[in-house]
């Protein structure tokens, strides 16, 4: 054989011995099966649709390899205890709200989101690149767990109430279905906060057991059909400028996990995260539009209101920085943080923002 042939086939055997091995190494990665609980129901289709999103993306990257089967609120554990499930191994992650844990350590509400906080885009910033995500899983390992960004709902509304607040001394004594720290913040301004699940508020609104609920936004909110039972619909959302739901992980689950499997699942959660923002954005505004032709009357908040449940946030926020090293040390980089994104802010998008929407389209 001349050289010149051998070569040609020497290259071709090559060739096709790496052609043969490319496979064979993503066929060596294990079959895994992982259960994801959520925090929430099916019928909250964008936030709950947030961890198929994930499921599907991880599964197409490992070629089925790595299969998470995603659980509604209730089914395997209640929404509020899908942090407990993951730590304790009874699943191996969840997706939630991370404030619905603040009874645990008012810290948790940093990954979602504070009154008075930060947008979604400003979540997302401090999170990624402002220091805010390591912070985090430093405080989470006190738990067992790893958190991913996982979606947002931007801006919430201010909610559903019965009869229109006027000003602050309508506050006083206001049953709302409220929960976190936007609860305490409205009992520290005279409101009665309350916890019920989502398919009790329409009932309790019906009959006057609450005078008032918050819940999402207006995609969501239309489907509960509050415009019914309470007309007045308020806004914004002053407790959730840009909340982050977040997917978490058992700690030592993730460990086992190969890294090819561990890049899947993070990349799969930043796409869940755009995914469920965007969703929100092209939904909400005809479903606004929707509720108003149903009888919906859009009001903000009145000033004197906003103004002193400012005031109250930060002064609650002081109080627990002094008393919780924890939520100092979150805090600490989050106001930091909020105030440099505030001015930017103020600089270019809030500008821009305020002269667009207030012009004749």
């Amino acid at each position: 054989m001349e050289r010149r042939d051998f070569l040609k086939t020497a290259g071709a055997g090559l060739a096709a011995a790496a052609t043969v091995a490319a496979p064979a190494i993503v066929r060596a990665e294990p079959q895994i099966k992982w259960r994801l609980a959520s925090s929430f129901p099916k019928s909250l289709d964008t936030i709950y649709g947030a961890a198929e999103v994930l499921a599907n993306r991880v599964r197409e990257i490992t070629e089925g390899k790595f299969d998470i089967r995603v659980f509604a609120g209730g089914e395997i554990v209640p929404g509020f205890q899908t942090l407990d499930a993951a730590q304790q191994g009874t699943v191996e992650c969840g997706h939630a709200t991370m404030y619905y844990f603040i009874g645990k350590n008012k810290a948790f509400a940093f990954d979602t989101a504070l009154p008075f906080g930060l947008t979604c885009r400003q979540q997302n910033a401090w999170l990624y690149h402002g220091g805010g995500l390591e912070l985090y899983r430093e405080f989470l390992k006190d738990y067992g767990v790893i958190s991913f960004p996982g979606g947002n709902t931007g801006t919430q509304m201010g909610g559903w109430f019965r009869n229109e607040i006027k000003g602050l001394a309508d506050v006083k004594g206001l049953k709302m279905r409220i929960a976190g720290l936007g609860g305490e913040i409205m009992s520290r301004l005279g409101a009665v906060p309350q916890q019920i699940p989502g398919g009790d508020i329409y009932p309790s609104l019906e009959k006057g057991t609450i005078d008032a609920a918050e819940w999402i936004g207006p995609y969501d909110d239309e489907k509960l059909g509050f415009v019914k039972v309470a007309p007045h619909y308020y806004f914004p959302g002053w407790w959730e400028g840009g909340p982050n739901v977040s997917f978490f992980v058992n700690q030592g689950e993730w460990d086992k996990l190969p890294k090819s499997y561990q890049a899947a699942f993070t990349a799969a959660a930043a796409e869940a995260n755009i995914d469920m923002m965007a969703k929100y954005d092209a939904k909400n505004p005809p479903a606004l539009s929707r509720l108003v032709r149903d009888g919906a009357k859009l009001h903000p908040f009145p000033r004197d209101v906003m103004e002193a449940a400012f005031k109250t946030a930060n002064e609650l926020y002081e109080e627990e920085a002094g008393k919780n090293p924890q939520f100092k040390k979150l805090y600490d980089s989050w106001k930091t943080f909020r105030s440099a994104e505030y001015q930017w802010f103020r600089v270019a998008e809030a500008t821009y923002a305020n002269f667009v929407y207030s012009q004749r389209l």
